[in-house]
């Protein structure tokens, strides 16, 4: 497939458009909401990096979408101060806030470096850091579509016509993509997506998505996916990466460490699509693995699913072994979780 992002970004469902997930428009960045989605589609407006800060930390976004809106804050905050002679030093402190959201997934300091780097490049070339912030965002979201397309592409190779494909949380662009490319070249398949608590990622934005692309769905529950393995109806395990370590160690949503210890038991293999490996993690116990509030887990959507008194615990996300992982999906290709400490990203 073509690099040519016009060829792909409009086949992609609402939710995963760029101007979908994250903009700066008129002072405010505008998040698109991923809590109310798909009964609504609307947006959180934010005038502050603290009102950032907190839609990213109460899951407004997920996936990209918090480096995203992240990055557009340090947009927002440039403008804010504009000609304030301290301006490095504050955006420095609204990098150090946005970065404490997401403690786990460490794209988002990446990113958030980076475009601190042109701020200072803005500055020490009398330009607007702001106005430099922009164009170096729009520089990053060209290659990382053009990037969720090479990933896609590698992705749709390993699916085969018939294929029963189990998935966990939101897996984002470049499985979306492999999917509606595999559909298109005449493979028919069945996605199993199960429905993620306590947020329902999976139930709201995965199936959905799929669906709108005319993927065909199977709504399931977390704990059903060594049932259906059993019963011979997966033949892939496919997911996203918040994290890879140098040494192979998966970190997504957690729920996909049981999946792929009941897939590597019913010999299917296990593909997780990734940006690359984090240079500044070598190994599972380099990992801070997030916990959020365990009130979450006595709810749904609001509705209360026991009683208040009882105890509760939330760890976001889970680590799963290399020896449980078939290959990372990456635009060079489907790599060995052995061989990244050779170098990717």
């Amino acid at each position: 497939m073509s690099d040519s992002m016009s060829n792909f970004e409009d086949m992609l469902p609402h939710i995963l458009k760029r101007e979908n997930i994250a903009r700066y428009e008129d002072g405010k960045v505008l998040i698109g909401n991923r809590k109310d989605y798909p009964f609504e589609k609307s947006f959180v407006a934010c005038d502050s990096v603290e009102e950032v800060a907190v839609a990213i930390e109460t899951m407004v976004t997920q996936g990209v979408g918090p480096w995203v809106a992240a990055v557009y804050a340090m947009a927002m905050r440039a403008d804010q101060l504009k000609g304030d002679k301290n301006i490095m030093a504050g955006l420095a402190d609204a990098k150090d806030r946005l970065i404490s959201t997401r403690p786990t997934n460490t794209l988002i300091r990446y990113r958030l470096e980076d475009v601190l780097k042109s701020a200072q490049i803005a500055l020490d070339t009398d330009r607007d850091p702001a106005e430099f912030i922009l164009k170096r965002i729009t520089s990053i979201m060209d290659g990382m579509y053009k990037y969720y397309a090479r990933r896609a592409a590698h992705g749709a190779k390993l699916i085969e016509d018939g294929d029963g494909i189990l998935t966990m949380c939101f897996a984002e662009t470049s499985f979306v993509l492999a999917m509606i490319m595999a559909k298109d070249a005449g493979k028919d398949i069945t996605v199993y997506v199960p429905e993620t608590r306590p947020f329902l990622q999976g139930a709201r934005l995965t199936a959905p998505s799929l669906v709108e692309c005319g993927i065909k769905v199977k709504l399931i529950t977390d704990g059903m996916g060594a049932a259906l393995m059993a019963e011979g109806k997966i033949q892939k395990y496919m997911t996203a990466a918040d994290l890879i370590t140098l040494d192979g160690h998966v970190v997504n949503k957690v729920g996909t460490l049981p999946n792929a210890i009941a897939a590597h038991a019913h010999g299917i293999p296990y593909f997780a699509f990734a940006w690359g490996c984090d240079k500044n993690k070598p190994d599972r116990a380099s990992i801070n693995i997030e916990s959020r509030d365990p009130a979450d887990i006595r709810k749904v959507r609001g509705v209360a699913t026991t009683l208040d008194i009882i105890d509760a615990a939330y760890p976001a996300f889970d680590i799963t072994p290399p020896k449980y992982v078939a290959g990372i999906i990456t635009r060079h290709g489907v790599l060995s979780p052995y061989t990244l400490k050779n170098g990717f990203e």
